[in-house]
C-alpha cells in the first residue's frame, strides 16, 4: 500500500525508517519531511495544516494509511479531515490529552487517576494569589502547546512569579492564557507506551528521557536532549499498576465520553513513594523516545498501525522488542533552547552509522550539496548494546565521528541506568 508520513523531524526520520522496512510498504511518501527521511521516503511539498490539500494527496494518490507523526497536526484536527481514510492517530476531540493540560488534570479528578494535586487558572493575579498553597518547588504549565518547553520547575517565589508573567504576557502565545499550577512530584520520571484502538490496548515499551540541556540534568527544559529504551526502573509490577490505575481508565473514559482514543498513548510517570503518578500525557510518539523504541522494535509497524486504525488491533501480531537497550543522543545547535545557531554544516554521517549507529536528522536541510542545521534539536545519534554502558559508548563513539562546529550535546544522556549497572547508584 502507499502511505502518508506527515511531519518533518527526528522522530519522524525513525518512523520512516521503520515503515519502510515493512512488505506492505509499496512508496512511502512524507510531508514534509527533511533529508533524512528522503533515504527511505518520496517527499512532497504539501502544506500540513492544509487538510483539504492533504485530503486531495492522499486520494490522488490512493494513500492506504497515513501515519501523524507530530502532535500539532493532531490537536488541530487533521484526522477528522481525513474521516474515512486509515489514520494512524487521535481526533482532534481525543487529542486534548496533549493539547490541554487542564483537560487532563480534570480527566484525572473525575477517575480517581492518580496524579500531582493541581489548580487551573486563566489570570495572573489568581495564579499568583493561589501558588504559595502548592510549597516550593511548584509546577507551572502553559495549558496548550509549546514545543516541550511550556513546563517550569519554580525553585522560589521568585522564578514562579517570572514563569506566570512570561506565560501570561504571551510568551508562548494562546498556549499560556490559561496556566496549571502542580505540586512538585519527588521521584524518578519514565515513559510508558500504549497503542490502542480506542477499545484494545497494548504495551509499546518504556523509555527515559532526558529534559534538562546540560549534563547532571541542569539548566532549563528542552525538547529532549536524550533518551534510553527500556527504562528498567520501571519494573513489570510499577508497569502493570500504570496500566491499571492510569492508561486503562483513561482509555475507558475517553471512549465512554464519546471521544474514542485511537493511535500512540505515551505515558509520562513519577515513580513515587506511593507508586506511579501521571505527569502528563502526549498524543503521539516522543522525540526522541521514539528513535529508542523503533530502534528496538522488531515487528511490522506498517501491519500494528494499521489494526490499531482500522479498529482491529485485537487481531495484531504480539509486539516484540530486542532485548538489547537503545540509547539516543541528541544533537543540538548551539543556542538552543534559546535562539539556535542555524546554517551549520554537518558532515561525517556515514562515518558515524559505519559500525551500526543510526543518525536520525531532526533539524536539518540541505544547502548546495551540504546538510545544514535549520532547527534547535539537529539530529539524534542511536545506538543499542547489549547493556546501557555498551549502547552509550556505541551512541557516543558516533556521535564523535560527527563534524558539526556549531553544535553540541549532553554526554551523560544514559546515566542513571549505567549507574545502576555499575552499582553505583
Amino acid at each position: 500500500m502507499n502511505i502518508l508520513l506527515i511531519g518533518s523531524g527526528g522522530r519522524e526520520h525513525a518512523l520512516a525508517w521503520k515503515l519502510a522496512q515493512s512488505p506492505l510498504c509499496d512508496t512511502l511518501f512524507a510531508a514534509p519531511g527533511n533529508p533524512g527521511i528522503a533515504r527511505h521516503a518520496e517527499l512532497v511539498p504539501i502544506n500540513v495544516n492544509d487538510h483539504a490539500a492533504v485530503r486531495a494527496f492522499c486520494e490522488a494518490e490512493a494513500i492506504g494509511l497515513v501515519v501523524v507523526g507530530p502532535e500539532g497536526p493532531l490537536v488541530d484536527g487533521l484526522a477528522d479531515a481525513l474521516h474515512g481514510l486509515a489514520v494512524y492517530g487521535p481526533s482532534k476531540a481525543a487529542a486534548q490529552l496533549e493539547g490541554s493540560k487542564g483537560f487532563v488534570k480534570d480527566l484525572c479528578a473525575r477517575e480517581n487517576i492518580p496524579t500531582a494535586a493541581y489548580a487551573r487558572h486563566r489570570s495572573k493575579a489568581e495564579a499568583l494569589a493561589d501558588i504559595g498553597r502548592f510549597g516550593l518547588p511548584v509546577v507551572i504549565k502553559a495549558d496548550g502547546l509549546a514545543a516541550g518547553k511550556g513546563v517550569v520547575i519554580a525553585e522560589t517565589a521568585q522564578d514562579a512569579a517570572a514563569a506566570l508573567e512570561h506565560m501570561f504576557g504571551g510568551g508562548f502565545g494562546d498556549a499560556g492564557a490559561e496556566v496549571v499550577i502542580e505540586e512538585f512530584m519527588r521521584g524518578e520520571e519514565v515513559s510508558l507506551f500504549a497503542i490502542t484502538d480506542g477499545t484494545t490496548i497494548i504495551p509499546f515499551g518504556s523509555a527515559q528521557d532526558h529534559k534538562r540541556v546540560g549534563d547532571g540534568d541542569t539548566g532549563p527544559n528542552t525538547g529532549g536532549m536524550g533518551a534510553y529504551s527500556p527504562a528498567p526502573v520501571l519494573t513489570p509490577e510499577l508497569e502493570a499498576r500504570a496500566f491499571a490505575e492510569i492508561i486503562e481508565p483513561t482509555v475507558r473514559a475517553m471512549a465512554r465520553d464519546g471521544m474514542p482514543y485511537t493511535g500512540t498513548l505515551y505515558c509520562g510517570l513519577m515513580l513515587t513513594g506511593e507508586g506511579p503518578k501521571l505527569v502528563e500525557y502526549n498524543c503521539r510518539f516522543g522525540d526522541p523516545e521514539c528513535q529508542v523504541l523503533m530502534s528496538r522494535y522488531e515487528g511490522d509497524l506498517v501491519s500494528l498501525m494499521l489494526h490499531a486504525a482500522e479498529g482491529r488491533l485485537a487481531e495484531a501480531d504480539p509486539v516484540r522488542f530486542s532485548k538489547d537497550t537503545a540509547l539516543t543522543v541528541v544533537m543540538a545547535a548551539k543556542g538552543y533552547p534559546g535562539t539556535p545557531a542555524r546554517g551549520g554544516v554537518i558532515r561525517g554521517i556515514e562515518a558515524a552509522e559505519a559500525n551500526g549507529a543510526h543518525v536520525f536528522h531532526a533539524g536539518t536541510s540541505e544547502r548546495d550539496g551540504d546538510i545544514v542545521a535549520s532547527g534547535g534539536r539537529v539530529l539524534t545519534v542511536t545506538a543499542r548494546g547489549p547493556t546501557a554502558r555498551e549502547a552509550q559508548a556505541r551512541a557516543y563513539a558516533a556521535v564523535d565521528a560527527v563534524d558539526f562546529a556549531d553544535g553540541f550535546c549532553r554526554r551523560d544522556i544514559g546515566w542513571r541506568e549505567v549507574a545502576r549497572e555499575n552499582g553505583t547508584a
